[in-house]
């Protein structure tokens, strides 16, 4: 008498594992957990003391009272400071999270994309011929663009 063997919990969940999405995500997140450290660093070390030196590293300390008296832990108070320093680090970390990383990954996927679009119209793919003058006219226009200087155009 044969029995066929259901796959066993241990082998479901090798498989859950193993599956591409779920490597992927697990890489997202130690990536990703590795690369906030970097960016607290910045907010506390850069960008806090530049806020600091207009009003205070600390707005905890913010607060509005409701009751007649507010004193120590006594009375209503609305610590208003503290959502206030939590926007900031929220508006701040994703203003460093996007500069640092989303735009320069987006200019860099563009450029994969245009290389494999040239390089597909090489392989006979009709695509946009560009001369090797216009290429060196957008070289030469990034360049000035990035020195800040202005050029005479031909």
């Amino acid at each position: 008498m044969s029995t066929k063997r259901d796959p066993s919990v241990w082998q479901g969940f090798k498989a859950f594992l193993m599956r591409g999405n779920v490597v992927d995500l697990a890489v997202a997140v130690v990536v990703g957990a590795a690369f906030s450290n970097i960016v607290n660093s910045v907010v506390k070390g850069v960008i806090n003391p530049v806020v600091g030196a207009i009003g205070t590293k600390n707005l905890d300390h913010y607060s509005s009272c409701l009751s007649s008296t507010c004193k120590g832990d006594q009375g209503i108070q609305i610590m208003w400071g503290s959502v206030l320093g939590a926007t900031l680090q929220f508006v701040i970390t994703a203003a460093v999270v996007y500069f640092m990383m989303v735009l320069p990954m987006a200019k860099f996927l563009a450029r994969q994309e245009a290389r494999k679009k040239a390089k597909e119209s090489v392989q006979g793919t009709p695509a946009i011929e560009v001369t090797e003058l216009q290429v060196l006219k957008e070289i030469r226009d990034e360049l000035v663009a990035q020195r800040g200087g202005e050029h005479e155009r031909v």
